[in-house]
């Protein structure tokens, strides 16, 4: 069940207030200043792992306390903050988790910004370190549409990073009255993720066509697990999408994002639920493939797949990304080269760490590995 949350004191590091990032004059968000990123640039200073989302969660009450006074926030004993904003009969709803994968964050980390790009450093350690933009760029972007529109819904899920835990937990009934679900939780800038996999659809062919994604550059394409996917699977009656948002390299120390396609998003939601004011109903009874379908095959092979390259990197730390690429190459028919990078950051993000002397990758400690029969072969390739 859903409870009100209590009165929390405004946090200890310095915060922002909406007029922080007014402008002086208009009393609007211009695109072409550096004020727009300053939320943004705070928000990638909270660290935030997945299962200590603590300081991100009591960030965002904070700020929606203060400068949404009319919204209303309650919570569920998962950690999921629900924010509704006015009275209305249906309401558009913007989905983010909070959660983030880097294991680094150092007490004098800052988010650098140029004029095309912001990425996180350390001078104390001199290293760049992530910034946590996924999924930090959907929580600003939910956050900027709460203050700017009358009637609108914001989700914000914890521990989406091990496994849409969040989501897979929360209070269904929260979008019964939505016209659709956004979530901006996909790397690059022009991905319109209409199926999560091969197995669950997310949207209505009339909801794609009605939001107008060529006018913003979007795409569509097929994506990987997040909350909107779990969502559909727990049977999620309206149209969902994810957006790419304008990061890259996520769950990586090197990841950083493009300004102006994190703007080029804002603008993208904003013209959705400005002009998509009628509910689009999707159920995926037509799915075919996945979970709930007769064909595995996708979330099989990527599951063997990740097993088998985490065993070969346990094994062999100094296997570089094009080697691991080579040998797996046309072994997974299902899966694309995409789906290959992506599981090799992610095991090397949880299994290793920056060598202090900048000569490769170690170990995380305390990690023991084998190495299966079933991998022998693609251990040979590699070799």
């Amino acid at each position: 069940m859903l409870r009100k949350t209590k009165s929390y004191n405004q946090p200890k590091h310095e915060l922002l207030t909406w007029g922080n990032l007014l402008d002086e004059e208009s009393g609007t968000f211009p695109y072409n200043t550096l004020r727009t990123m300053k939320l943004l640039k705070e928000l990638f200073k909270i660290y935030s792992p997945s299962g200590n989302e603590k300081k991100m969660r009591k960030f965002i009450k904070w700020w929606v306390r203060n400068n949404i006074p009319k919204a209303t926030i309650k919570t569920d004993q998962t950690g999921n903050i629900y924010v509704t904003k006015g009275e209305s009969e249906t309401y558009p709803c913007l989905s983010a988790h909070i959660d983030q994968v880097q294991k680094t964050h150092s007490k004098d980390f800052e988010a650098i910004e140029t004029k095309d790009y912001i990425f996180g450093f350390s001078r104390k350690n001199k290293r760049q370190e992530g910034l946590g933009a996924d999924d930090k760029v959907g929580i600003w972007v939910n956050l900027r549409c709460l203050q700017k529109f009358d009637h609108i819904k914001a989700v914000f899920f914890v521990s989406e990073e091990t496994g849409c835990q969040g989501s897979g937990q929360c209070e269904m009934s929260f979008f019964d009255d939505c016209r659709f679900v956004i979530q901006c939780d996909r790397r690059n800038g022009n991905d319109l993720i209409t199926t999560i996999g091969g197995w669950t659809n997310l949207c209505s062919p009339e909801f794609v066509k009605a939001i107008q994604p060529e006018l913003f550059g979007y795409k569509e394409e097929c994506g990987l697990i997040t909350d909107v996917g779990e969502l559909k699977e727990r049977g999620l009656k309206v149209s969902a999408i994810n957006l790419s948002c304008g990061y890259y390299e996520p769950h990586t120390d090197r990841e950083f994002i493009i300004k102006e396609e994190v703007l080029n998003c804002l603008k993208f939601v904003e013209h959705i639920i400005s002009t998509c004011t009628d509910v689009y109903p999707h159920e995926d009874d037509d799915c075919f493939f996945g979970r709930n379908g007769w064909d595995d095959s996708w979330e099989e092979e990527y599951e063997e797949a990740y097993q088998s390259i985490e065993c070969n990197l346990l094994n062999h730390p100094s296997l570089t990304t094009e080697q691991i690429l080579n040998a797996y190459k046309g072994y997974f028919f299902s899966l694309k080269e995409g789906d290959l990078r992506q599981i090799i950051e992610e095991v090397k993000n949880i299994n290793f760490i920056d060598d202090d002397n900048d000569t490769g990758m170690r170990l995380l400690p305390n990690h023991e590995s084998g190495m299966g029969k079933e991998n022998e072969r693609i251990e040979a390739a590699i070799l």
